[in-house]
């Protein structure tokens, strides 16, 4: 009975910190992580690293020199030698660690095996960077990190970045549009593009940058930022007037980089190889992000009249995508569907859109659409997005590089409350104001008065 009480006694909370354990790793995967992933991992690398790196066939031949001091100070085997291991580098979502790989290893070698160390070290996922020749980062993902997004606090914004998902490996994705100037997603209905592009919005919205939208769908989504928006259209007639605007103001642009440089004003458009940031700052025009939902609405076509007027702004959003970037206009194109049964000039239009985000779509040609070109093996990876995870999407761009990434929840109201609060940064372009949206005036909140008692008279 002794025995039995004591066995009670010890159990119990052993069995309370167990569960405990269990609840933090479901609910709280970063608590979890920091108390009880991270010790174990460690523990896990450090004593089977050599073990596991010759089973991975990671390990490379001893020098002679190795193999003599060996064999005069011990006997022991010789065995083969592991990639040299830097120091472990814990984080709130993993660990990191460098090798210095061996004469004749690739970190493709490594990254072949990144399967076999995610097993053996019982981590989530492991990913291989390359830092510089000979030497790789293993990033160690401790817990699903899409499954629960949060931004890292730690980041630096930039003029036309905007920090907007979570990759899989818990690096921030950054649009950035000095480097990825247009960019093509593609979602079906409620796979959160939608959300990619509040995020996109919100973001730029704190910048000095011109906002500028085209919405077929009456404006439902761009009109709850029509405080900070340029311009706005929201049927395909005044997306046939507001294109010619933009075509005007990037050939004005270049007319003004032309006159900075005493460039010969003869000289076409396509041999200017100069854009605005080399202007001075008090000379550069402002940027403009046009952004594109439903582009599909602008394809399509019912009469005569407007197969014409189609074809139209289909070459004027060419024109913006081969031009535009070396005069400050990036492009930002939205829809379900993107292929060559648009219709002429489709797939041309698709080939300027160096950037690609694809989330959750209904069928593998939608998929191909938009990552078959850039990167055919992601193909796989967004038809297998499940609906139970909105905002999960496939990032890749023309270098052939692509991975998963998700973006963290932000309400409608939070992010037109954004652009109400940044409308004073909207900048004065003249040849938009025929086109900036109206802006409801809000009720002022009626605060009660207070109530006023009156004094007692006294004798």
């Amino acid at each position: 009975m002794t025995d039995l009480a004591t066995l009670l006694e010890v159990g119990g909370p052993v069995a309370a910190l167990g569960g405990g354990a269990a609840y933090a790793r479901a609910r709280h995967p970063g608590v979890y992580w920091s108390t009880v992933g991270l010790p174990v991992s460690t523990v896990r690398l450090l004593s089977s690293y050599c073990s596991v790196m010759e089973a991975c066939g990671l390990t490379a031949a001893p020098s002679r020199l190795r193999v003599l001091a060996v064999k005069a100070t011990t006997r022991h085997e010789v065995r083969p030698v592991p990639p040299r291991r830097g120091i472990i580098r814990p984080t709130t979502t993993g660990l990191r660690v460098r090798l210095r790989l061996a004469p004749g290893q690739e970190p493709a070698d490594v990254a072949a095996s990144a399967e076999r160390l995610r097993h053996a070290w019982g981590v989530h996922a492991v990913y291989v960077t390359t830092v510089k020749p000979g030497v790789v980062e293993l990033r160690l993902v401790g817990f699903d990190v899409l499954r629960r997004v949060r931004m890292p606090r730690k980041l630096r914004p930039d003029l036309l970045r905007v920090p907007v998902a979570l990759r899989e490996d818990a690096t921030p994705f950054v649009r950035d549009y000095r480097t990825v100037p247009h960019q093509l997603t593609l979602g079906a209905t409620l796979s959160g593009k939608s959300m990619y592009l509040r995020h996109l919005v919100a973001g730029l919205a704190r910048q000095p940058v011109a906002l500028v939208g085209i919405d077929c769908k009456r404006g439902v989504e761009l009109a709850p930022f029509a405080p900070r928006l340029s311009a706005l259209a929201t049927d395909p007639e005044q997306a046939a007037e507001l294109l010619p605007v933009l075509i005007r103001e990037m050939e004005d642009r270049y007319d003004l980089i032309k006159a900075r440089q005493g460039i010969a004003p003869s000289t076409p458009d396509e041999e200017i190889t100069s854009d605005i940031w080399g202007l001075p700052e008090h000379e550069r025009p402002v940027p403009v992000v046009l952004f594109v939902d439903e582009v599909a609405e602008l394809f399509l076509v019912a009469t005569k009249k407007d197969e014409e007027r189609r074809d139209e702004m289909v070459t004027q959003l060419i024109r913006l995508a081969q031009l535009g970037r070396a005069a400050g206009i990036y492009l930002e194109v939205c829809g379900q569907r993107f292929g060559a049964e648009l219709g002429k000039g489709a797939t041309m239009l698709r080939a300027q859109l160096t950037g690609r985000v694809c989330h959750r779509v209904n069928d593998e040609a939608s998929a191909k659409m938009a990552l078959g070109d850039i990167a055919p093996e992601a193909v796989s990876a967004a038809c297998a997005i499940a609906p139970e995870r909105p905002g999960l999407a496939v990032a890749g761009d023309t270098s052939g590089g692509w991975s998963r990434i998700r973006t963290p929840y932000l309400s409608l109201g939070d992010a037109a409350e954004v652009c109400r609060e940044s409308t004073h940064l909207v900048p004065d372009l003249p040849a938009l104001k025929p086109f900036r949206p109206d802006v409801p005036v809000r009720p002022p909140v009626e605060t009660p008065s207070p109530v006023v008692r009156p004094r007692p008279v006294t004798d």
